[in-house]
């Protein structure tokens, strides 16, 4: 990634869901060096806390434990960056995934229950504490981390994940359109096949699921690109750097790939 420009984003303060590791940790990176504050989110106490020893921010930096499937708990990140740092200028709605990968006809309640929260209703939770905050400063920056898999549907047994991705997007424009004669933004990045910690976790029993191997999993999304390789979190948290930048602000209710051009 190029040089950042430290007060890029001096004085402003950005939420990230699911921001220990992964491309929330990237994107929290990249917006610490442009020189906003950050309180990031995670299910572990243990791990928010490696995140923030490594990430050596300071009191930049903030770690809220939860589970973004919670109500609560998602709420309470948005309402700790109030609290401690007094606003919310960006808001970025990164966390989200599936498991219990099975055809429809098999696709337990739990893992379709499970999807709608993990994805969609957690967006719309922080996003309305969030948009509480923005509007009474008429500014505000919310990105949805949405996925190649929100603007097509090219693998089995992922239904629930595609299809709210797919809503993500939906709520993304709503938003847009609600709130930018206010001075608030609101867009979505659709990263392809990234080798996060997550797909890590969860690719390999998606990939037993479709009767191939993890490897064989990984290679089928970088097989369906332009550029026949995996993205990285670098290329999304710059995408991500400039929709929160001054520069980025005629931009709302997109959705941009970062994808190698899988989505042709």
């Amino acid at each position: 990634m190029a040089a950042i420009d430290s007060d890029r984003l001096a004085g402003q303060v950005a939420v990230i869901t699911g921001g220990s590791r992964g491309i929330g940790r990237g994107i929290a990176e990249t917006f610490l060096a442009a020189g906003a504050k950050v309180v990031i989110n995670g299910r572990s106490a243990e791990k928010g806390a490696i995140a923030l020893a490594e990430i050596n921010a300071g009191d930049r930096a903030e770690f809220v434990a939860g589970n973004v499937q919670v109500q609560a708990d998602v709420e309470r990140v948005v309402q700790h960056a109030i609290d401690h740092y007094g606003r919310v200028d960006i808001l970025v709605n990164n966390a989200g995934g599936s498991s219990g990968f099975a055809p429809v006809a098999q696709l337990t309640d739990s893992a379709w229950q499970e999807a709608a929260a993990w994805i969609l209703h957690s967006a719309f939770w922080a996003s309305r504490i969030a948009l509480g905050d923005m509007v009474t400063r008429g500014y505000g920056r919310i990105i949805n981390i949405s996925s190649v898999e929100g603007r097509q549907a090219s693998k089995s047994n992922v239904s629930h994940y595609i299809t709210f991705k797919h809503a993500l997007n939906g709520f993304t424009k709503a938003v847009a359109f609600e709130y930018g004669a206010q001075g608030i933004t609101c867009n979505a990045i659709s990263p392809g096949g990234i080798e996060t910690d997550l797909m890590m976790e969860t690719g390999p029993a998606a990939a037993e699921s479709m009767g191939m191997t993890y490897d064989a999993f990984k290679d089928s999304y970088a097989q369906e690109t332009a550029i026949k390789r995996l993205n990285t979190v670098a290329e999304v948290a710059s995408v991500a750097l400039l929709l929160v930048s001054e520069e980025g602000g005629g931009i709302t209710g997109a959705n941009l790939p970062v994808d190698g051009g899988t989505a042709l």
